[in-house]
């Protein structure tokens, strides 16, 4: 029986090799002053977990400032000091990590001991937050400056497992006795999250005695506003200062310098539904790939913004368009003689209805006869998880739980990923994701990720289809921005109006 848990925060490129100033490991310095008014933020994804820190909700939690972790990931995506200024592997096993002087929301200090206490929460967590996904931590403080964190088993991408949004550093207070843990006033970013109106808004002020240097914006006040073209407009007359996540039907609406497009870690792909229904079938499968041409999405519905798919990571992680391997012994693809297929997607990014419209084209010119479904994500993808679509269209910022590419890998493609929508197990693919996170060196990891990807795609459990950039609408009075490849940051220090 397949284990899964929690729906991350759907996010498709990978992270170009020169990025804008804006992105500067999360933050660009701040004034000493007063600093500007608030800042008026629209986001895509309203919180479908009461702003939990460990599922879909921590993305938003790091995107508006709130929380933050032990390491981050800078522009090369390595994992660079934030709660920690260090670290340093002991054995196999262990790793000890000093913590830099920090204050959580509510006055107390950043203490080993509630490092500890936060990441054992963490570890605790159910459903599993993605970043141990398959993985065992305990956290033990050491002294007074420095934590010790040992794994079960090796594991060589902890530094970059710790930058998730999903295992951000919470004071005491957020733990509560039922269960519940509350990130309002227990976090350590600059920004404090101080009222949320249901799904639809959060307040959030300033939080003065940030480690990092005091916020520049006095605040920000964000509404999620799941429809694209609202988004746009929410920009375009001054309701919003920064808008993310702009439909590219609505990208050419705007200003050319309120838009900022980024190449990300965020590849579009079509999910089969390898457990049960018509693509249990590997010959179906294979139909539905040798149907589908990735190029009319990349032209057609993403006009010009994206990519077609090549793999599970796109052409913005250079290593990996260097090392793919072609995957070998795939099915033979089978006549669909009228197969009753349904796809899944939602509405939150207005591409990817479109993008199911196309496929249902494609498929149907195949022999396939195809429904679509599409609802917001917090309403559709728990039915997804479940396996109760044949084949589901989703976005998926491949880089945006760890930081280490092997990691989704796990989490998406094994008999025991917490976010596998194909419903995929299988053996060959379990051995290849196993060999690579097993595998250190940095060459040599890349290698047998570019190996288990081919595994995977092998299968046919899933079909990329674009690797997309995205359009953040940024207003002409706004400064500071953060463009993030890994879309975990949106707000910082240095971002002003």
């Amino acid at each position: 029986m397949h284990s899964l848990r929690r729906r991350p925060l759907i996010a498709g490129l990978l992270i170009a090799p020169l990025l804008t100033s804006c992105f500067a490991g999360g933050q660009e310095a701040s004034s000493s002053g007063d600093g500007g008014g608030r800042l008026k933020v629209a986001l895509a994804f309203p919180p479908a977990e009461n702003f939990s820190p460990y599922g879909a909700d921590a993305t938003l939690l790091s995107r508006l400032g709130v929380t933050e972790g032990l390491t981050k990931l800078d522009a090369n995506g390595t994992a660079a000091p934030a709660l920690a200024d260090s670290w340093q592997r002991k054995g196999d096993r262990g790793w000890l990590f000093t913590l830099r002087e920090a204050e959580f929301q509510d006055g107390s200090k950043v203490t080993p001991a509630a490092v500890a206490a936060a990441l054992e929460h963490a570890a605790r967590a159910k459903p599993v937050t993605a970043a141990l996904s398959g993985v065992s931590i305990t956290a033990k403080a050491v002294g007074d400056r420095q934590v010790r964190i040992t794994t079960a088993d090796p594991d060589p991408a902890l530094p970059l497992r710790l930058s998730s949004p999903g295992l951000a550093v919470l004071s005491a207070k957020a733990y509560g006795k039922s269960g519940k843990v509350s990130p309002v006033g227990t976090a350590t970013g600059p920004f404090e999250l101080t009222k949320t109106t249901g799904a639809t808004a959060a307040t959030l002020d300033r939080f003065d005695d940030y480690w990092g240097g005091r916020a520049q914006a006095a605040g920000i006040d964000a509404r999620f506003i799941a429809d694209g073209a609202a988004r746009t407009n929410a920009l375009r007359t001054g309701e919003a200062d920064i808008a993310e996540a702009i439909p590219v039907s609505q990208a050419s609406s705007l200003d050319k310098g309120s838009r900022k497009e980024t190449a990300t870690s965020r590849t579009t792909g079509l999910q089969l539904n390898t457990e049960k229904g018509p693509f249990k079938d590997p010959g179906l499968r294979a139909a539905a790939r040798a149907a589908i041409d990735t190029s009319a999405l990349a032209k057609g519905v993403y006009e010009g913004h994206a990519d077609p798919g090549k793999g599970i990571f796109g052409p913005a992680l250079t290593w990996a368009a260097d090392k793919r391997v072609k995957p070998e012994a795939r099915a033979k693809a089978a006549e669909p003689n009228g197969a009753a297929v349904t796809i899944g997607t939602y509405d939150n990014r207005p591409e990817l209805p479109e993008v199911a419209q196309v496929l249902k084209g494609q498929l149907e010119k195949a022999g396939f006869k195809v429904r679509i479904e599409v609802r917001e994500s917090s309403r559709i993808e728990p039915d997804a998880l479940e396996g109760k679509f044949d084949a589901f269209v989703g976005a998926r910022n491949t880089m945006l739980d760890t930081g280490d590419a092997v990691s989704v890998l796990a989490s998406d493609y094994t008999c025991d990923g917490s976010y596998n929508l194909s419903l995929l197990c299988d053996d060959k693919v379990d051995a290849a994701v196993k060999k690579a996170e097993n595998t250190a060196d940095t060459d040599g990891r890349q290698d047998a990720t570019m190996a288990a990807e081919a595994a995977i795609l092998r299968t046919d459990a899933v079909v990329p289809l674009v690797h997309q950039r995205i359009v953040t609408g940024v207003g002409a009075s706004v400064g500071g921005e953060i463009l993030d490849p890994y879309e975990r940051a949106l707000v910082g220090t240095g971002t002003r109006r």
